[in-house]
């Protein structure tokens, strides 16, 4: 090895995760023969969330870094759950996230066999059992953390008997839940896991993938690690709840010489505040329409994130700042919005948009006349150009930039003070109007000709400015302004149930005023609404004639980062 390859390797341990590290070393050893083969395993009993996200990034990001492989492989093992929607959102949000998998697309159920025939084999060494035992039973026979479990009253069933008892539940000649199968290992030991567990069970339900060829279906623990065998991967990571079922994994594996063992590497999961991870309870939100689907802006499913406007690279580097590690923590969503901030800034097109509109009658400007401003598109982008912005007597502004009687240090537009319109004049409010109610209908300005692009040469200073949009061209969009779909830091933690932290407020539809070259975004594009935040158009609704347009995020950023 080169003096550059060692100062190379330095360079990337030392920047290195606890993972990444471990990894190193075995490369050092030639441990798998330096090969490093990882895997992303999901469930498709539901969308993918901003935890699965993190490990996406780790396993497909590792992958990446040590020139390996990294399988998509579903663990499809649960057909009473599974769906082909799931398979088909997963794909789509690994493929949008900007990763791809080695080969196809993997599915346990296609290891459905090698595993019935290894289960056999392990029949065949004494090391497996059918129990008749019903699901409470086998419950409480295991005992508990400080209680050691019972054994079955049909662990000691002849060799003979298990095969034959196994053999026809394969055949379907019993009905769920009457028989199991169960590994023979240790009733007695301190790690509950390792008490004899369930490694099949009857499901007379028919399998998006081997429809009904099967009804008999092996548990995860089972499946899991001879998955990671057949596939050859070196390290298999997961979250730190696998940890005490590391053990099983490795006794799983262990009962076949032949058979390639991975090592597995568990580390702490994503939890982020005012959000929860449960799929199971992600699922109740959508089943019960307290969200409109699962890529509903409000939900911390990816296909939501998106749908939000949150940029796929945005993801990709908050799960790069809040890194890897071995310990449980909470990380502040704050930081998945500067991470959106930062990169929208970079790529976000701006337009002016006025969400709830007041008029301004500018009285001295001539009647009829309209003329035209440059507006730059992004001043991140020296490359992204400008369009034209019409100016005429009629505008409209934001009700929230005018006030009768301001607060002193007050910037905005108010009777008898200047701003500048953005890109245009500046204006003096002269007078206004309100209707019975106090509200104000319409205000009245003049604008000083020489002040044309927003500045002059008399060397006067205004400091407040205004977004606006001409009334006679502005065009009507829907506007959806999400918030946090929980009030709480930890939904649920009070009361005990998530639901009673639901946000009432997470969602408000407004029809807002825009410039016209509004219209000619795409689905799906990022835009800056100056001075009012980052939105993005809908990618799934946003057409020519249905402007949609859903908040990302605003302009505010309130994270504190470490520099």
């Amino acid at each position: 090895m080169s003096n550059q390859e060692d100062l190379n390797n330095e360079k990337l341990e030392e920047k290195a995760n606890f993972i990444e590290k471990i990894i190193i070393s075995d490369i050092e050893k030639n441990k798998n023969n330096g090969a490093v083969v990882t895997r992303f395993p999901p469930e498709p009993n539901g969308y993918l969330h901003i935890g699965h996200a993190k490990s996406i990034c780790l396993n497909f990001g590792i992958a990446q870094k040590f020139s390996g492989k990294c399988n998509l492989r579903f663990d499809d093992t649960n057909p009473v759950k599974e769906d082909l929607e799931y398979i088909k959102s997963i794909e789509e949000d690994i493929k949008w996230l900007g990763f791809t998998w080695d080969g196809e697309a993997r599915y346990a159920s296609n290891y459905f066999q090698k595993m019935f025939d290894l289960a056999v084999e392990l029949i065949k060494k004494g090391l497996a059992y059918v129990d008749d035992q019903t699901a409470d039973e086998i419950r409480i026979s295991r005992g508990t953390l400080t209680e050691k479990g019972k054994d079955s009253p049909f662990r000691e069933r002849s060799i003979e008997e298990n095969l034959e008892l196994f053999l026809k539940m394969k055949n379907g000649e019993f009905e769920n839940g009457e028989k199991v199968l169960r590994a023979k290992i240790d009733m007695g030991s301190p790690n509950i896991n390792l008490r004899d567990p369930i490694i099949y069970r009857i499901s007379h339900e028919t399998h998006h993938n081997t429809g009904d060829q099967w009804c008999l279906y092996p548990m995860y623990d089972w499946a899991h690690g001879l998955e990671d065998s057949f596939e050859g991967i070196t390290h298999s990571i997961c979250t730190l709840e696998f940890e005490d079922h590391r053990p099983l994994y490795d006794w799983f594996l262990n009962q076949f010489e032949e058979l390639h063992h991975p090592q597995q590497i568990e580390f702490a999961r994503l939890n982020l505040n005012y959000t929860i991870m449960s799929k199971r309870k992600l699922l109740k939100l959508v089943q019960d329409n307290y969200v409109a689907s699962w890529d509903d802006p409000r939900m911390p499913t990816v296909s939501g994130l998106r749908r939000r406007g949150i940029p796929a690279a945005a993801i990709r580097e908050f799960c790069s700042r809040i890194g890897v590690a071995k310990t449980e923590g909470t990380v502040d969503y704050a930081l998945l919005e500067y991470c959106a901030r930062e990169e929208l800034n970079r790529v976000a097109t701006r337009r002016m948009v006025v969400l709830d509109p007041v008029k301004v009658v500018i009285t001295n400007y001539p009647e009829g006349e309209t003329e035209f401003f440059d507006g730059e598109n992004n001043p991140e982008d020296e490359n992204s150009g400008t369009r034209s912005i019409s100016f005429s007597r009629e505008i409209y502004i934001e009700r929230e930039d005018f006030m009768i009687d301001p607060p002193r240090k007050y910037f905005r537009l108010a009777p008898g003070k200047e701003i500048r319109l953005k890109h245009a004049y500046y204006i003096t409010c002269t007078d206004y109007k309100v209707d019975s109610e106090g509200r104000v209908e319409e205000i009245y300005c003049t604008y000083d000709p020489l002040s044309r692009g927003g500045w002059t040469d008399d060397g006067r200073k205004v400091k407040g400015t205004s977004h606006w949009v001409d009334a006679n061209s502005a065009i009507p969009v829907e506007v959806r302004l999400y918030d946090r779909l929980f009030v709480a830091e930890n939904p649920g933690k009070v009361t005990g149930d998530f639901l009673d932290d639901i946000n009432p407020d997470s969602l408000s539809v407004v029809t807002a005023y825009a410039e016209p070259a509004i219209k000619d975004g795409t689905a799906g594009e990022f835009f800056q609404f100056l001075r009012v935040g980052y939105f993005t158009a809908d990618y799934k609704e946003f057409t020519a004639g249905n402007l949609v347009f859903n908040k990302t995020v605003g302009l505010k950023d309130t994270f504190k980062v470490q520099r």
